[in-house]
């Protein structure tokens, strides 16, 4: 069912100071910043020949991101990205395997204007997983 790591996310409470560490002091591409609005943060890609990196930003009052960085306060791996062929079908299978879907279980459109759905970490080692429509 999944295909591709599409990215690795790194929520930051600095998003000017992750992007020059990586495009300074690693020489890494890195995209302007991208609100975010329906999912309160704000994004920036590091571009890498496999994959990409993400940074989260918290936008605005009450971001889905502010409870981890208050866990979290130097910020950290956030959730990782796998790409699939059909959302919904994968969306259909996981939980019917028992996994849950976060939110209302409807795809929204993320970063790169794909559907996309995130897993319970409970459910995938801890980990936060979001399925992004390749």
């Amino acid at each position: 069912m999944i295909g591709r790591l599409n990215h690795v996310a790194i929520a930051v409470r600095d998003l000017e100071g992750a992007v020059a560490t990586y495009r300074d002091t690693l020489g890494a591409e890195v995209s302007a910043p991208q609100a975010e609005p329906d999912h309160g943060v704000t994004v920036v890609f590091v571009t890498l020949p496999n994959t990409k990196i993400e940074f989260l930003e918290p936008l605005g009052e009450g971001s889905p991101i502010d409870k981890f960085l208050e866990k979290n306060p130097n910020g950290g791996i956030h959730h990782v990205c796998y790409e699939v062929d059909d959302i919904i079908a994968a969306r259909d299978q996981l939980k019917a395997a028992g996994a849950r879907v976060l939110g209302d279980g409807e795809p929204k459109i993320g970063a790169h204007g794909k559907p996309v759905l995130f897993l319970h970490p409970k459910d995938f080692l801890g980990t936060l997983t979001e399925l992004e429509q390749a």
